[in-house]
């Protein structure tokens, strides 16, 4: 389907691909008819245009949210992070696409939108860490090779779940010869170890509670953030950035401290406070003490250190949101009764209406007998999340292996201050134990926005992720980012990266 982007006096002629391509072993054995939407434009020079392949995570996500939310010629508007006219929010034209930027192919992975395994295989066959790699590396170089695209600059752009499985697939399209010119990594889990939340979730043993005071001490930032969103400060806030500098210092200068309260704090997340017996939390003296140096209120401070999840004692009386903790919803709201995030109910149903208008429209594409999967709730629980010998990926060795293969790869962290899911501190001091490694000097920039999980619905937030994806397709440096020298040193029980492996 042609169709015309505008922005101000630019104009683009566009053309979006909506389809299947099969993806294929090394050997030609066929593994998955994968899904995919393709925005492409013709060249204007000499040079190919960049192209950027997009992916959500889960696992168990399609692409659909980062394609109707983020940078294709159209979006979802949202009015995050209020409800405004829920549950209809309109299609409408992106002033902030990277159409004129770079081409984009978002991809589902097998058991979302309409992506299947071949048989042999099955669905369940390729969930999992390693074979869902595999599968999107044989895709991406199924689609170079279908579309002679070997030699434009290839990127890579992954949210969430989608940010380890960028580390562990620019790794094996190194190894496969496919040479990236940079990866992006939006709202980042790059070590499942360093959240002993979800490594105790997963793992379902006590082996996940290893870095627990390293959970504690990263989410405190965020935590922060969103209390200064609901004023819940004992002063005002003059700088979203420098706050989160002084909530950082503060949960690292209180870090011995902190481990008192880790276990007990990270079983109350999950929902069992008593499992190793009663809860040790910080008595009230202790709280009153740490208003002035952490800037938050006394509630704010016994909200977060609480035998219930932060996102219930925060506010008496109300729930906000994981995915977004400026989103919020009363106790009450009968929609919280099938969906427990307020940040997930704001989009869920919205995005789900306008795929169903705009697929045959705008797409020019139907399938009348199957169903485009947005989210696959079963995949998470049939994962097998293990990696590299271990039952839970820890993909810096990866990122580093795919650095060493190619020096010049560029690096680029998209954090949100709200985002609960994949705290921003973390994903610093996960990135900073490359600066372990002797002699790396890795091309890496490390930038934060206001919003959650999903920056990119933010209306501030997404003008200025955009710029700053321009300087970065551009090799230019971006105005405020850090680089792995100027990121926190490493936590002192999680330093060390490992060595890297290639991958087959």
């Amino acid at each position: 389907m042609h169709h015309q982007w505008t922005s101000g006096k630019t104009a683009i002629n566009y053309v979006t691909t909506t389809g299947h391509l099969t993806a294929s072993d090394a050997r030609g054995n066929p593994e998955a008819t994968i899904s995919y939407v393709a925005y492409t434009a013709p060249a204007t020079g000499k040079q190919p245009r960049p192209l950027t392949f997009f992916y959500n995570g889960g696992p168990g996500s399609s692409s659909v949210w980062l394609r109707l939310g983020s940078f294709a010629p159209t979006r979802v508007a949202t009015p995050d992070p209020m409800f405004g006219n829920w549950p209809n929010y309109p299609l409408v034209d992106n002033a902030d696409s990277l159409i004129d930027t770079t081409d984009m192919v978002f991809i589902d992975p097998p058991g979302t939108g309409l992506s299947e395994a071949i048989l042999p295989n099955t669905n369940r066959n390729l969930w999992g860490s390693d074979p869902d790699v595999n599968v999107i590396r044989d895709f991406i170089i199924r689609y170079l090779a279908t579309n002679n695209r070997s030699g434009s600059p290839i990127y890579l752009y992954g949210e969430s779940y989608g940010a380890p499985r960028t580390d562990m697939a620019a790794l094996a399209l190194e190894s496969a010869g496919v040479h990236l010119t940079g990866i992006v990594l939006q709202s980042s889990i790059l070590n499942y170890f360093a959240d002993a939340i979800e490594a105790t979730l997963i793992t379902r043993s006590a082996a996940g509670l290893k870095l627990d005071t390293d959970t504690l001490a990263g989410h405190y930032p965020t935590y922060a953030e969103i209390a200064a969103y609901y004023n819940q400060t004992s002063r005002p806030i003059q700088h979203q950035g420098l706050f989160a500098l002084q909530s950082e210092a503060f949960a690292t200068g209180e870090y011995d401290r902190f481990k008192n309260y880790a276990l007990s704090w990270v079983l109350s997340e999950i929902g069992t406070p008593n499992a190793f017996g009663a809860p040790v939390l910080p008595s009230t003296q202790t709280l009153e003490s740490w208003q002035w140096s952490s800037s938050l209120t006394l509630q704010a401070l016994q909200g977060y250190f609480s035998v219930k999840p932060f996102v219930a004692s925060l506010l008496p009386g109300t729930i906000i949101g994981r995915y977004d903790g400026r989103v919020s919803l009363p106790n009450s709201d009968p929609r919280l009764q099938a969906d427990s995030d307020p940040s997930d109910i704001l989009i869920a149903q919205p995005f789900t209406n306008v795929l169903a208008t705009q697929m045959p429209s705008y797409l020019g594409y139907t399938a009348p007998n199957a169903t485009y999967v947005l989210l696959n709730n079963s995949i998470m629980g049939l994962w097998d999340f293990s990696h590299e010998g271990q039952p839970l990926p820890d993909t810096l060795p990866d990122l580093l292996g795919a650095i060493t293969l190619n020096p010049k790869l560029k690096v680029l962290s998209e954090n949100g201050y709200h985002d609960l899911a994949t705290p921003f501190f973390t994903t610093e001091k996960e990135l900073a134990r490359l600066q372990t490694v002797s002699g790396l000097n890795p091309n890496i920039q490390i930038n934060f926005f206001q919003g959650g999980h999903m920056i990119y619905l933010d209306d501030v937030a997404r003008p200025q992720m955009r710029s700053d994806l321009v300087d970065y397709y551009h090799d230019r440096k971006i105005p405020l980012a850090l680089s792995l020298s100027t990121l926190p040193a490493p936590w002192m029980d999680d330093d060390s990266v490992g060595t890297p492996v290639a991958s087959e």
